[in-house]
């Protein structure tokens, strides 16, 4: 079986695979592409007029007798070169690059005419600023690649090329600032994914379940879709994966502090970022503490409220035939239900649904006696204070419920227990080898040096610590 007839058994019963033969400068071939995937008018003018001797690029004197001079003396395109086999052809077809087959040689030119549809550069929908840079990622590697090269023009800068996936065959980039990134770190990162023994692989997370050794609700790997940031990370010593056909960037090692970090923290004023971090720290402990101390006070340690108080919250719950801890877990279950619904319904009535699903459910909650006013507050603040840092969500709304339940049975002693739990779970986690907690209670170095507020830029720009683990 010659390569025309393996291409051809490989890829049949494919509609869009297309055959052009063509007589050549040294005899005939075929010209095998996919049709969507393929710029048809690059084929014509670069590659079938100079294979028939009609291009711009006249052969030398003398005749041509190798593939090899074909691509030297024929061919006017900037990209190609002979495929290692027949399947690493097949692999370029399918990846949008036209095959040369010759009938007489066995070596099989590939061309890059690469012309399928993209979305363009766009605003990252999930990481919206108030000033700074509005580009974000696509779903085109060779697009997040050049976005990032635009930014960092250093020679260091590396993007190593890994092939995952038995089935899928999914191009991944691994990026790195040498003698920046710890050797270590990058070794580690490269014996990880080129290890990835995965039929098929279609998003980032595929590799980040890979890189996690620790069950839990916190991220330790960090995702974004903004070119800047990958680069402020990559110029830190941090690694980056980038895999073909989905916008988010992974960046190790990620450390705890970063989710109360935003994109446009170095954008805008120091003292007007810094007091927005110091919101996302209260937001952090009235989402995940709150419920929990209301539920302790409320059912076990009530002597603790103003005795003035103390009556208005007795009217409050007057007619509520629910526990205090069953009161708040539907609650907070129906907030969960609405912030799910406006997620995942279209944009346009998304938002709205969810501000108008919060206020009819609200009030019918009180008006049928299912919950007391001071419930609703504690959930509603709770709920709200939530998307002061998205990153958390997930382990927040958790770590929320766990409190409210221990809280439920053992009372402010309960209450503290679960506290103390989650201080261990942030404390005993790690990022690829780095505690999640640094630079909190460790001895490890690294080049992070932004940590609770942000400093100046220049001291972020230029400083250096050591590398470390």
């Amino acid at each position: 079986m010659n390569n025309l007839e393996y291409i051809k058994e490989k890829l049949k019963n494919s509609f869009d695979v297309k055959y052009r033969p063509v007589k050549t400068v040294i005899g005939n071939a075929t010209v095998v592409f996919i049709d969507d995937l393929c710029n048809v008018n690059m084929i014509s003018e670069y590659v079938l007029l100079p294979l028939r001797g009609f291009g711009k690029i006249n052969p030398k004197k003398g005749s041509i007798d190798s593939v090899k001079e074909v691509i030297e003396n024929v061919l006017d395109i900037g990209a190609t070169d002979i495929a290692k086999d027949v399947d690493d052809a097949i692999m370029h077809i399918l990846s949008g690059d036209p095959a040369v087959v010759f009938d007489d040689y066995d070596e099989i030119i590939f061309v890059e005419t690469k012309g399928f549809p993209v979305r363009g550069i766009g605003t990252p929908e999930t990481e919206s600023v108030l000033k700074g840079p509005r580009e974000g990622f696509n779903e085109l590697i060779v697009n997040n690649v050049a976005l990032i090269r635009r930014r960092i023009k250093n020679p260091d800068l590396k993007f190593e090329a890994v092939v995952v996936g038995e089935k899928s065959q999914t191009s991944v980039a691994i990026c790195y600032i040498d003698k920046i990134a710890p050797s270590e770190l990058i070794d580690k990162i490269k014996n990880k994914v080129k290890s990835l023994d995965l039929r098929f692989i279609l998003d980032t997370n595929y590799i980040e379940d890979a890189l996690k050794t620790q069950n839990s609700f916190f991220d330790t790997v960090g995702y974004t879709e903004k070119p800047d940031e990958v680069c402020a990370k990559l110029l830190e010593g941090r690694i980056g994966v980038i895999v073909d056909g989905t916008p988010f960037v992974i960046t190790v090692p990620y450390f705890f502090l970063e989710n109360f970090q935003m994109p446009d923290d170095y954008y805008l004023n120091k003292y007007y970022t810094n007091f927005n971090r110091i919101l996302r720290w209260i937001a952090f402990f009235i989402a995940t503490l709150v419920p929990g101390l209301y539920v302790a006070i409320i059912t076990y340690h009530f002597s603790m409220i103003p005795s003035l108080f103390m009556f208005r919250l007795a009217v409050s719950r007057a007619g509520v035939p629910f526990p205090t801890f069953f009161e708040v877990l539907i609650m907070m279950l129906a907030f969960q239900f609405i912030k799910e619904a406006g997620l995942r319904l279209p944009q346009p009535i998304g938002g709205a649904m969810s501000i108008v699903s919060a206020l009819i459910l609200g009030d019918a909650a009180v008006g049928a006696g299912i919950a007391s006013r001071i419930t609703i507050i504690v959930v509603a603040l709770s709920t709200l204070s939530y998307f002061l840092i998205p990153k958390l969500y997930g382990a927040v709304s958790f770590w929320a419920l766990i409190l409210v339940c221990f809280s439920a049975a053992f009372g402010i002693p309960g209450f503290l227990s679960g506290a103390l739990l989650l201080l261990i779970q942030i404390a005993e986690l790690d990022s690829v080898g780095y505690q999640f907690l640094f630079p909190v209670g460790s001895i490890s170095e690294y080049r992070f040096k932004d940590v609770v507020l942000r400093g100046s830029l220049k001291r972020i720009s230029k400083d250096f610590i050591k590398k470390g683990r």
